[in-house]
């Protein structure tokens, strides 16, 4: 009767909420009004749940993470993602919570670069250089969403056209971000994008983790391992200095799990420079057809574990440093310096300007794809 009555409400309106169903009793996803934009347009928010009681919350707006809710060892069941009660917060957000980030994720220096001999300028947001994707990056456009899921998962595509000239870019672009929850307890982000002229691209997200719980404090004590013997230097704009440098005898040596804070503060120039990490690691992979093993988060309190799987290049390690708690989060919740970190798949900041860093070129009428998993579990 039970999976009767699940079935019956697959489709339909029910109390304000529209159901979408695939398997019932099993992965599963639904829709909700998250309010309008300041133009009027209609913001939803889609959850995507599995047979484990993993909660993956998105919308449209910025094709965004709201709210991700994973088990500890003990099987209860918490938000680890940073973020909004409400659309407001996202709209008005400058920390990029969850965000999808493009055209270009993370940093191009003094906010141009040149392809094809013709020099491009891009909007300048971060200190005189171009940051993800600019004024008005694709965590602050509203997208298309479709359902995609499948008999065994809950699956939500994103489409978005950024036209030529968008932030200074070239070529009309569409983007998709497609999210998949599985029953093996991954959320899984495949990235595509075609463009009718030569242009670059940098996709990631920007999740913001505290493996404790959102609100839960700092997450200085979260065990880190990185699979990458080596990172990109940065100068005091954050800028790659284009140096590719071995992590050994550094404090960015992650090869074995290591608390976050356990070298944060240390008299390190480049820790100085990003305020404790901000930085990029070149992946032991090298970039893969197939997700490979980037790293892992264990918390050792609730005793929860996140694998971060991917076909990207490098990984952006972030601690949270320009967290400030000014403004108001989930259940009332503020995030202070280092109450969440980041883990973002990409190819490197300013590649456009660094012939040895991997090409983010994409040309003409070719296919962009890449992509993230995120796997829990706990210990």
């Amino acid at each position: 009767m039970k999976l009767l009555f699940a079935h019956l409400l697959c489709g339909i309106a029910f109390f304000g909420v529209v159901t979408s169903c695939r398997a019932a009793g099993r992965s599963h996803l639904t829709k909700h009004s998250f309010g309008h934009t300041p133009g009027g347009a209609n913001v939803d928010l889609y959850v995507l749940k599995n047979s484990h009681g993993i909660e993956a919350a998105i919308t449209n707006y910025g094709a965004t993470l709201v709210r991700l809710r994973v088990p500890d060892r003990r099987g209860n069941i918490e938000d680890v993602a940073l973020g909004y009660d409400s659309l407001d917060g996202y709209l008005h957000d400058t920390s990029y919570f969850g965000g999808s980030i493009g055209r270009y994720a993370n940093r191009i220096g003094g906010g141009e670069f040149t392809l094809n001999g013709t020099t491009y300028k891009l909007e300048k947001n971060d200190n005189g250089n171009h940051l993800h994707g600019g004024v008005r990056g694709f965590d602050k456009v509203l997208w298309t969403a479709k359902d995609v899921s499948a008999s065994d998962t809950a699956a939500l595509q994103f489409t978005y056209l950024s036209k030529d000239g968008d932030g200074g870019y070239p070529g009309n672009l569409t983007a998709k971000v497609t999210y998949t929850l599985t029953d093996k307890n991954e959320l899984k982000i495949d990235y595509e994008a075609k463009s009718d002229k030569d242009t670059i691209i940098n996709l990631t997200n920007h999740t913001y983790f505290n493996l404790a719980g959102q609100g839960s404090g700092d997450i200085l004590q979260h065990q880190l391992q990185l699979h990458a013997g080596r990172f990109t230097p940065i100068d005091r704009t954050l800028i790659p200095t284009g140096e590719i440098r071995s992590v050994k005898g550094t404090p960015f040596d992650f090869s074995v799990p290591t608390a976050i804070g356990a070298r944060i503060s240390q008299n390190d120039e480049q820790l100085k420079f990003g305020l404790g990490y901000d930085h990029n690691f070149v992946l032991d992979s090298g970039g893969s057809q197939s997700p490979a093993l980037a790293g892992s988060v264990y918390e050792p309190v609730s005793g929860r574990v996140l694998e971060v799987w991917t076909t990207e290049p490098g990984i952006q390690f972030y601690s949270g440093n320009m967290l400030k708690g000014a403004s108001e989060g989930k259940a009332g919740n503020r995030y202070p310096q280092r109450s969440g970190f980041c883990l973002e798949t990409q190819h490197f900041p300013d590649s456009p300007n660094k012939p040895n860093f991997p090409t983010t070129v994409l040309k003409a009428g070719a296919e962009f794809r890449s992509t993230t998993v995120y796997r829990f579990s706990a210990k």
